[in-house]
């Protein structure tokens, strides 16, 4: 038995941050209804593949048209066999729908009401628009993305739609264990923005306790001292001359286990490299070093090699090596395999913990728009032909 089986949520997100929140629920075992809407382009990429396949898995789908008031009385009557509702709309889209907590709570009076918009439902911002880029680059991340030209880069994916999923789901949790001990429902309101700014680390940290701006980390150590610290690029493997390894050396004892780990060159004895503030003051050249001899370097084998050093050492993967080559992810089956509808199989990520009593089930493949139509009018919501019939005709939900 799945740790959440027996909670239902009615999920009225889209595009990442809410899909991430609710996928985590989906996969403890809630089931997750998926509210949308049957436009054409309304989907992101096709959920037989990618991102939107694995952010919407072990859930279903029902299309309702929420502009009519029999498409509004229909998600009604699910709130009424609900736990959660879950929007990650701008703050006033779930009020014009007569969908917010006051409504809501209203229907059922243990309800939970997640709402994941971009800045809350208060202060100034409340209404704006927001996407994750927007947010990353409001909340002071896209000028710490600088590039060596001082130009803002920013992620090459959305981590504000991430970091808001993973503290949405949270926050579903603490608030499922409160209704657990009071038997109260509650409102949620949480701030993607503020989500976002609450895991910026130094940059936030050196402003508020010394008033200072902090300049794009770029390869410096930011946690402590640490030389050599960064990427030097390796050997090319094959048709891919774009290898790389990070290397962190913070003690003079990991210096020591890292010359000899990497043959005792003459050049580590300079005095330049006698002590950890030296390394860091003639950074270029020990960098210059250990680049020549990570060019003659396998990655794979060079991370080994250090690792087995007690070295912090990595490879800069990329998809190829995290979706194949990875041993350890595939050690802990990472990528579990669902069937597809009509053959094949797709592998989607998993999740990132064990649990000893409650172990993950297979993932069920993502649902298309409105797939789960007769599942939800008819097993759910105990719904007969006509009453569905009545339901088309009053523009609550699409012809099929």
């Amino acid at each position: 038995m799945l740790p959440l089986q027996g909670i239902r949520v009615l999920d009225f997100t889209w595009v990442v941050a809410g899909p991430a929140a609710t996928r985590v629920l989906a996969d403890l075992g809630a089931e997750v209804i998926k509210v949308e809407r049957k436009v054409s382009g309304f989907v992101i990429g096709t959920r037989r593949a990618g991102l939107m396949a694995d952010l919407n898995r072990n859930k279903r789908s029902i299309a309702i048209n929420m502009a009519v008031p029999a498409g509004v009385e229909l998600a009604h009557r699910l709130v009424r066999i609900s736990d959660i509702v879950v929007d990650n709309f701008s703050a006033r889209v779930m009020r014009q729908w007569g969908m917010d907590y006051d409504s809501l709570v209203r229907i059922k009076p243990g309800i939970i009401c997640l709402s994941m918009s971009g800045f809350g439902h208060t202060g100034p911002r409340a209404n704006f628009i927001s996407y994750g880029p927007t947010l990353q680059a409001l909340s002071g991340f896209t000028l710490d993305m600088q590039d060596e030209h001082g130009r803002p880069a920013g992620f090459g994916y959305s981590y504000a739609d991430m970091a808001g999923g993973c503290s949405g789901a949270l926050a579903a949790l603490i608030a499922l264990w409160h209704r657990r001990r009071t038997g109260e429902g509650q409102f949620i309101d949480l701030s993607q923005f503020e989500a976002l700014v609450s895991v910026i680390g130094p940059s936030l940290l050196d402003l508020t306790v010394n008033e200072r701006r902090q300049e794009p980390p770029r390869w410096r150590p930011q946690e402590e001292p640490a030389a050599p610290h960064g990427v030097y690029r390796c050997r090319p493997d094959g048709d891919d001359a774009d290898r790389w390894l990070a290397i962190s050396v913070r003690s003079h004892s990991d210096w020591r286990r890292f010359v000899a780990a990497i043959g005792s060159p003459q050049w580590a004895s300079d005095a330049r490299f006698r002590t950890l503030f030296l390394r860091m003051r003639n950074r270029e050249l020990l960098d210059q070093h250990i680049s020549q001899w990570t060019a003659e370097q396998d990655a794979w084998e060079a991370m080994r090699t250090l690792q087995d050093a007690s070295i912090a050492a990595a490879v800069v993967s990329n998809a190829a090596d995290l979706c194949t080559r990875d041993p350890q992810l595939g050690a802990r089956n990472f990528w579990p395999a669902t069937g597809l509808p009509g053959g094949g199989r797709l592998n989607l990520t998993g999740t990132p913990f064990r649990l000893s009593e409650t172990p993950s089930a297979a993932p069920r493949c993502a649902p298309e728009i409105d797939q789960d139509r007769d599942w939800v009018l008819t097993e759910v919501l105990g719904l007969d032909r006509s009453a569905q019939q009545a339901l088309i005709e009053a523009g609550a939900i699409h012809p099929e």
